[in-house]
């Protein structure tokens, strides 16, 4: 028995309106319309390399068109810098995500671990209440900065993770600086091949955090 014109009509109308009902949530889900603020130091700013090489810059790529990255990433900057400039940066760009990526500085400047975790907390609390979702990334000190220091300073990320109940990636480098042939000469900054392997340790932690609620859990 033939449909008729109209018939086909309306069987292709029905079709077309079960596959947006079915796909509808998806096509939402994941980083559509997420604004995503780094502040971070010379790990996040592509550190003498190409701008579009580094890993805030990759990171863009990956959440795609629907997505946006402001990197206020500075080099050199240390956690009092940051948290200077965050009440502008929020104000500024209005971010549905901040990825703060700080303390490096903090430690080379021998700059005390409380005065770090008073920083780190503030910012938190300011992106929190700008209705931000926050992910923490701790850094790690060079072997010469002595056993003792470098465990307080490890130390600052998770009690300030710990207190705050934020996502932490305990070290942004992590599988990087280990490998010499991933760091540039400074033996400090990790280099052109180097940035794929920070962006996926970010977006280990990133991942969970998109279109979840302000306090930095999933949303139902």
């Amino acid at each position: 028995m033939g449909w008729g014109i109209r018939g086909r009509l309306l069987h292709a109308s029905c079709l077309l309106w079960l596959t947006l009902l079915v796909m509808g949530p998806a096509m939402g889900a994941g980083a559509a319309d997420e604004r995503v603020l780094v502040l971070g130091d010379s790990l996040s700013a592509a550190y003498n390399m190409p701008t579009e090489s580094g890993w805030v810059a990759r990171l863009s790529e990956r959440l795609g068109p629907e997505g946006r990255v402001i990197n206020a990433a500075i080099s050199g900057e240390t956690t009092a810098g940051a948290r200077a400039r965050l009440p502008a940066a929020l104000e500024r760009h209005e971010p549905s995500i901040v990825i703060i990526a700080l303390g490096g500085n903090d430690g080379l400047r021998g700059i005390s671990p409380a005065a770090m975790r008073d920083n780190l907390l503030a910012m938190i609390e300011r992106s929190r209440a700008a209705g931000a979702r926050v992910l923490l990334a701790g850094v790690r000190l060079p072997a010469n900065y002595g056993t003792a220091f470098i465990e307080r300073f490890r130390q600052v990320y998770r009690d300030v993770a710990e207190r705050t109940g934020v996502r932490l990636i305990p070290m942004l480098l992590d599988g990087v600086a280990e490998d010499p042939s991933l760091m540039q000469s400074d033996g400090i900054h990790p280099n052109a091949k180097a940035q794929p392997i920070i962006l996926q340790t970010v977006w280990s932690g990133l991942s969970p955090l998109l279109e979840s609620d302000p306090e930095g859990s999933p949303a139902d």
